[in-house]
């Protein structure tokens, strides 16, 4: 049985919980989820990791580890509507992509640039703590708050408490879809500022 079909087994009540555990930080929740979907995202990125002169540099696990605490800074303040373990698999998988994509074109253009210390001064070069750690770091998640204007950040705490885009939109009188799209460009910038996605 592959690891995406044991994650799918989990019922979708429990999903919920389980990602509402995370979206509060609960550092036992994000463990559980290390545990079932890392290594389906790593053997993704391994097939995707192909570059020689990239692997001088990267190896699964650092892209991994970016990928899941990309996703669990994101999930904390509520960016993702993900309903099953399925949609899950799907979203790490396509971060995952990206992100060698990502590390690809950085490295490409360093190459091309003659600057070599891009590549080895980069943050996934150096390595990264766990994901598990990441979240359990909530001097990140604090930065990332202080960072959303004070609109921004009642969004992304009504979104923490699990709150839907339908609900926040007919309280404030805008379209959900509006909202959803504000809270993502906060989010890549201060992605951008924070260097998440590097």
């Amino acid at each position: 049985m592959t690891q995406q079909a044991a994650a799918t087994e989990t019922s979708d009540e429990d999903f919920a919980e389980l990602l509402q555990r995370v979206r509060s930080g609960d550092a036992e929740a994000a463990q559980w989820l290390v545990r079932e979907y890392e290594p389906e995202v790593r053997r993704e990125v391994r097939l995707r990791l192909t570059d020689r002169s990239l692997r001088r540099y990267l190896d699964s696990m650092d892209i991994c580890q970016s990928v899941l605490g990309n996703f669990f800074v994101r999930a904390a303040l509520g960016q993702f509507d993900i309903t099953s373990p399925a949609q899950l698999v799907r979203l790490l998988i396509t971060m995952a992509r990206n992100k060698v994509i990502d590390r690809h074109r950085h490295e490409s253009l360093a190459r091309k640039e003659g600057n070599c210390e891009l590549l080895e001064d980069s943050e996934l070069a150096r390595g990264e703590p766990s994901p598990s750690a990441i979240v359990s770091q909530k001097d990140l998640l604090h930065e990332v708050r202080n960072r959303l204007t004070a609109e921004e950040r009642s969004l992304a705490e009504q979104r923490g408490r699990g709150e839907t885009w339908d609900n926040i939109g007919a309280s404030l009188g805008t379209s959900p879809e509006a909202l959803r799209k504000r809270l993502e460009r906060a989010f890549d910038r201060v992605a951008a500022e924070l260097r998440l996605d590097e």
